[in-house]
C-alpha cells in the first residue's frame, strides 16, 4: 500500500467537461477574517454558510459535530433558539450567529466551550440575562449588540431602564444655584429675561422717537404689549 502524504499531493485536481481539469481554493470567513484557503487543512474543521438566505432553526444535531472549531451561520434569515447542544462542541473557538432572527435566551451550555475565543450574536432578537462564567466573561458588548431584550453585563444590568426618565422629579418651580451658591426659582429667572427685555425696549424706542420715525415703531410696540399682556394674563391671572 502506498503512503500518501498532503505535501506528495500537492493541490488536488478535478476532471471537468472535455477532459480539461481544474484545482480550487475556498474563501472562508473565520474569526472574523476574510481568509483564502488554496486547499484544504485537514487540521481544521469550518463550518461556514455565512451570507446566504437560509431559513428555518438551527438543528440539535449540530452538537454531534464534535471536531468543529468554527462555526459561522451570520447574515442569513435563521429563527428559532440557539440550540444547547452547541455547548457539546467542547473545541469550538469561533461562533458566529450573528444577523439573523433568533428568539429567546442564550443557553448558559455554552459556557462550557473553553476554547471559545470569538462569539457574535449580534443583531437578533434574543433576551434575558446573559450568561456568565469561563470566556464569556472577556466578550465585549459588540458581541451582543441590536438585542434590545439582552441585559447583564457587559450591556446595561438586568432590571435598568434603557430611555431616559422624561418625568420632572423636582417641583414646578425648580431651584437653580448660581455662582455665589444661592438658589433661584424658575419663574424669577423668566422675570429677569423679562425686565431685561423691557428695557432693551425703551431704550430702542427712545431712538426710534429721536430720529424722527415713530409712526411705524409705535404700532409694533403696540402689538408687542398685547402679546405680553396675554401672555401675563395666562400665566398670573
Amino acid at each position: 500500500m502506498m503512503n500518501m502524504n498532503e505535501s506528495s499531493l500537492g493541490n488536488p485536481q478535478y476532471m471537468g467537461a472535455k477532459g480539461f481539469t481544474y484545482s480550487y481554493s475556498i474563501e472562508m470567513t473565520f474569526k472574523g477574517r476574510q481568509l483564502l484557503y488554496m486547499k484544504i487543512i485537514t487540521t481544521m474543521s469550518t463550518l461556514d454558510m455565512s451570507n446566504n438566505k437560509f431559513e428555518g432553526g438551527i438543528p440539535n444535531s449540530i452538537g454531534k459535530l464534535h471536531s468543529l472549531r468554527g462555526l459561522n451561520l451570520s447574515h442569513n434569515l435563521l429563527t428559532g433558539s440557539i440550540p444547547p447542544s452547541i455547548g457539546m462542541l467542547s473545541l469550538l473557538d469561533c461562533l458566529d450567529l450573528s444577523s439573523n432572527r433568533l428568539i429567546g435566551h442564550i443557553p448558559q451550555e455554552l459556557t462550557s466551550l473553553t476554547f471559545l475565543e470569538v462569539f457574535n450574536v449580534s443583531m437578533n432578537l434574543l433576551k434575558g440575562p446573559i450568561p456568565h462564567g469561563n470566556n464569556f466573561n472577556t466578550f465585549s458588548a459588540d458581541s451582543y449588540k441590536d438585542n434590545l431584550g439582552l441585559c447583564g453585563q457587559p450591556l446595561l444590568e438586568c432590571g435598568a431602564s434603557r430611555v431616559p426618565s422624561m418625568n420632572n422629579t423636582g417641583d414646578d418651580d425648580e431651584d437653580l444655584s448660581n455662582d455665589d451658591g444661592n438658589t433661584l426659582s424658575m419663574w424669577e429667572i423668566v422675570m429677569m429675561g423679562f425686565g431685561s427685555g423691557v428695557v432693551v425696549g425703551l431704550a430702542w424706542g427712545y431712538y426710534m422717537l429721536s430720529v424722527g420715525k415713530p409712526f411705524w415703531f409705535i404700532k409694533l410696540s403696540y402689538k408687542m404689549e398685547l402679546a405680553l399682556l396675554g401672555f401675563w394674563d395666562q400665566q398670573f391671572g
